[in-house]
């Protein structure tokens, strides 16, 4: 039997992507390029940077129009392959 997931969203759409990991130069630049990489005819609309309390992990907030559940779906496993990725929301 075959499950097939239906998807709360309604594409495309915007789509907030929340990604903390460790501050340091090396993070921005890979989950940046695991972006890229997705996002073949457009770029984020808009990018968000928040340093923690002490300055030892940093939060992007990428914003960005969504073409399909399958693209967010290789993103969140791409990011969550990468070292310095902590969480992604």
């Amino acid at each position: 039997m075959t499950e097939t997931r239906q998807s709360l969203l309604e594409f495309p759409c915007s789509f907030p992507l929340k990604v903390i990991g460790k501050n340091v130069e090396a993070f921005e630049f890979e989950v940046m390029g695991v972006m890229l990489k997705y996002l073949t005819n457009a770029t984020p609309t808009h990018c968000t940077r928040r340093l923690s309390a002490g300055e030892k992990y940093l939060a992007l907030t990428i914003s960005f129009m969504a073409e399909s559940q399958e693209q967010l779906d290789a993103i969140y496993q791409d990011l969550s392959r990468l070292e310095l990725v902590l969480y992604t929301l």
